[in-house]
């Protein structure tokens, strides 16, 4: 029997010393050797992170060490271009996810069976919270059609309680990146994480290009794991905000095709004006300065991206027709079974 692992789980981490003595302990017991084998990638620490795993994890996990801090896309590119041709799957999981017992099987035997299936993720839990879906994935990730992501379980700031009620395996838009499971020569095929992103929106412009490629993605809630989240900016960070509205444009200038791309993109742009103002009336000067800079950067940074797709997929797809403004700041749909 072979038992030769087919997945490599890897931890990208950056000054997280105390995220490794919190939640690799878990990762390392719940992973099935048969199916996954551990690795963190140390990304140019200057912390004590590469005494924790050279004392406190020898020989329990393989390890990588960056010379320096390339950013979470660059991190990972280098890292699975590093275990490219010795493991079918890779799974991009952040440093700050306790799994439970057998997590990783259900991703990897649905991808087995499944070879249309680019990407997949588990059910996204609140650490904090174990009952909650968590921010950055829920059970699924969408996007609406002017170009706005939101989870099954998660709208906008407000998240769901896990009732079961979003149990069932479905195609999705996007998987998080804090438990992206990925075919390893798909995922370098596409171009891996954009490293011009930095931060924000980088799995869904992955993810996109997943689609593009004819691949869908699924979520697999028969797995689930349990994510701290918002460890690296608050929601109301004007750097964190930046970086959501410059990368949200960049996501749509680079996959939407030239027949459709300038007039989603302008409307696109008249709405983040109306945010803009609201920073205005509300005396929020950095928040504001934050959005006129994305959008100062964007025009400059598109120049770099001139290839574009044929497909339109936020018209083709029926998934895409919401249009979560509405939805939920005027009808008050608070739930995304409401939608």
């Amino acid at each position: 029997m072979n038992t030769t692992p087919q997945v490599a789980v890897i931890i990208l981490n950056w000054n997280g010393s105390q995220l490794l003595r919190q939640y690799l302990p878990s990762v390392i017991a719940n992973t099935d050797p048969s199916v996954g084998h551990v690795i963190v990638a140390d990304n140019g620490s200057t912390d004590d992170s590469r005494q924790v795993l050279d004392i406190d994890f020898k020989d329990r996990v393989e390890t990588m060490y960056f010379d320096k801090n390339l950013g979470f896309a660059g991190g990972y590119n280098l890292a699975i271009k590093r275990v490219a041709g010795l493991y079918k799957y890779v799974v991009l999981l952040n440093s700050d996810v306790e799994t439970p017992a057998g997590w990783l099987n259900p991703l990897a035997e649905y991808m087995n069976k499944h070879p249309e299936t680019g990407a997949c993720q588990p059910k996204l839990l609140s650490y904090n919270n174990k009952t909650m879906f968590e921010y950055a994935g829920a059970s699924g990730g969408f996007i609406d059609r002017n170009g706005y992501p939101y989870c099954r379980g998660r709208l906008f700031h407000v998240c769901e309680q896990d009732n079961g009620q979003y149990d069932d395996v479905i195609s999705i838009f996007w998987a998080t990146g804090a438990a992206l499971m990925v075919r390893t020569d798909l995922y370098l095929e596409v171009g891996g994480l954009d490293e011009k992103f930095f931060a924000h929106m980088e799995e869904i412009d992955l993810c996109w290009r997943i689609l593009l490629s004819e691949h869908n993605i699924k979520v697999i809630p028969s797995s689930h794991v349990y994510h701290l989240g918002g460890g690296s900016l608050p929601a109301s960070n004007p750097r964190k905000t930046y970086l959501n509205f410059r990368n949200n444009l960049l996501l749509l200038h680079k996959n939407l095709p030239d027949t459709t791309r300038r007039k989603k993109l302008m409307r696109r742009r008249l709405l983040d004006t109306v945010a803009w103002t609201k920073f205005i009336l509300t005396f929020d000067w950095k928040n504001a300065a934050a959005v006129w800079h994305a959008h100062r950067d964007f025009a400059k940074m598109r120049r770099d991206y001139t290839t574009h797709p044929d497909i339109d997929l936020l018209d083709t797809r029926s998934d895409t027709r919401v249009n979560i403004l509405t939805a939920f700041y005027l009808r008050r749909r608070r739930h995304f079974s409401s939608l």
